[in-house]
């Protein structure tokens, strides 16, 4: 092959809005009622606004709601 081909074997979608096991998805939702629970007891840390942080990031990715969970 060329120098100056693109490579055939990397060619697959980087921005995949979905995950491709569904387990994912209900480990993020699990993860966020865990977190909500811990809010209710701990009040507001910086470990949980940052834990919701990354949460609230994969809810988005999966095209999830966060109000309706």
């Amino acid at each position: 092959m060329p120098a100056n081909k693109r490579p055939r074997k990397l060619n697959y979608s980087v921005n995949q809005k979905w995950p491709k096991a569904w387990n994912k998805v209900e480990k993020a939702i699990k993860h966020f009622k865990t977190l909500n629970a811990r809010k209710k007891i701990e009040w507001e840390t910086k470990w949980l606004s940052n834990a919701f942080d990354i949460v609230l990031a994969k809810l988005k990715k999966y095209w999830i709601n966060p109000n309706n969970i």
